[in-house]
């Protein structure tokens, strides 16, 4: 038993905790989450637990539904929403097939399995999210218009406000499960809020998002509010993303870092924008993945359209942070495409996937747009060569039905079961009769 192992289990004794959530996602993000007695943990640490993966979205076939959820010791954390005695404590699992061998179907596994290609050629992908939600008066009702919990705009001070109070308390939950926060403040919409998370690797930070989404849930239930990650939950207002800042390490050393370049960036990190480039349309289904995620994307509020980069340019799909002389090891590049909403496993996967592959076939990087890119016309953004992003869920879907790279990454099971639930996902969108059809049409026609 090693040492984490035996931590896990000493705290559980020591701090009387009488129920262990084990949790894992679905394919498409979802989390799900199982409880054990403390008595039972040891057994699931060395065999996991069994349960019906068909019962779960994208795991198995009926006449292969049996499946095993490992915990990961060095996931443990106490709940903090659950202090009352006898407390509850959680931790994420790895999805095992009854052989003991890797599920494909587990999210988890798929970044984990690109995050060990990356540490074959000797990188460690580090990311930070800043992730952004709106907060509502209440659970809107079907039909029924969401109302903000205020009317304020960005880095507004609400004195006493419902968003402050509610930052305040969630940062603290959030501190207290070992997740360290950056930054908060209030966002450009009315009743919208971001919080960035501080620097970690990938699988951390992956881990961190669905807990993050889990405690912005139960926070706002304690206020009498609802948290909500949906891309663009009104037309006027700015959508919610979560702009994510990434890196490479080699050992303790930057590999986007290179003194006396252009903005310091190195030839490793313009290759791996390259990357990001190259193939970011064709994995657009998987970071933006809702058919609301493209009203968001091509719906204003600095939401990026287009595929190009730029050095501080906030409307380029992937940016390059301004440079501080004095932090060489922080260089890094943004890629600001993301929905807060994604499963941030196949997310991180897939992007990651798309930089190494631009360093190991060395993509040359095209010249950066430092031009407001949305004031461009069609015609000047293709003489720069700029292509747009997908327009539609249903451009994403083709796009991403012909990915070498998705396909790969993903691995057969995830990459068909995904198209195969998205292509679902826009039939019955393209079915609707939408309210704006309603009024546009039904009076005069």
């Amino acid at each position: 038993m090693d040492k984490q192992t035996e931590f896990v289990l000493r705290t559980l004794e020591e701090r009387d905790l009488r129920f262990v959530r084990l949790w894992f996602t679905d394919v498409l993000g979802f989390l799900k989450s199982v409880a054990i007695a403390p008595a039972e943990l040891e057994a699931a640490f060395a065999e996991g637990i069994g349960f019906d993966g068909s019962a779960i979205e994208g795991f198995a076939r009926v006449h292969e539904s049996d499946m095993l959820a490992k915990p990961d010791p060095a996931t443990f954390q106490v709940l903090p929403w659950r202090a009352e005695a006898p407390g509850t404590a959680r931790m994420f699992c790895d999805i095992l097939q009854t052989d003991g061998t890797p599920s494909f179907a587990d999210p988890r596994y798929v970044l984990k399995r690109t995050l060990a290609k990356a540490s074959d050629l000797g990188f460690t992908f580090y990311t930070h999210p800043e992730i952004e939600f709106y907060l509502f008066d209440k659970h809107p009702a079907t039909g029924e218009r969401p109302s903000p919990i205020d009317h304020g705009g960005y880095f507004d001070h609400t004195i006493h406000g419902a968003g402050h109070d509610f930052r305040r308390h969630a940062i603290t939950m959030l501190e207290s499960m070992g997740i360290s926060v950056e930054y908060s403040h209030h966002e450009g919409g009315p009743g919208q809020q971001e919080i960035d998370l501080r620097y970690a690797d990938a699988l951390s930070t992956a881990d961190n998002i669905m807990t993050f989404r889990m405690v912005m849930k139960e926070v706002g239930l304690e206020q009498g509010v609802f948290a909500s990650f949906m891309p663009k939950p009104f037309t006027e207002h700015p959508g919610s993303a979560m702009h994510t800042h990434l890196s490479l390490f080699e050992g303790d050393r930057n590999a986007f870092y290179e003194a006396g370049a252009e903005y310091q960036l190195s030839k490793v990190g313009r290759a791996f924008i390259a990357g990001l480039l190259k193939h970011s349309a064709e994995i657009t289904a998987v970071t933006n993945q809702w058919v609301n995620s493209y009203k968001r994307l091509w719906g204003g509020g600095e939401a990026p359209s287009y595929i190009c980069w730029g050095h501080n340019n906030r409307s380029a799909l992937v940016r390059v942070p301004m440079y501080k002389p004095t932090k060489g090891q922080s260089t890094r590049v943004e890629v600001r495409s993301i929905d807060s909403a994604c499963n941030p496993y196949l997310a991180y996967a897939l992007l990651l996937a798309a930089g190494l592959k631009g360093i190991d076939e060395g993509y040359e990087l095209p010249p950066g747009a430092e031009d407001d890119v949305w004031s461009l016309s069609a015609s000047e953004r293709r003489a720069l060569g700029i292509d747009p992003l997908p327009q539609n869920l249903a451009e994403a879907i083709a796009l991403m039905e012909r990915s070498e790279l998705a396909a790969e990454t993903l691995g057969e099971h995830v990459f068909d079961f995904f198209l195969r639930n998205k292509r679902r996902e826009w039939e019955e969108y393209r079915m609707q009769v939408t309210p704006f059809e309603l009024d546009r049409y039904l009076p005069v026609l």
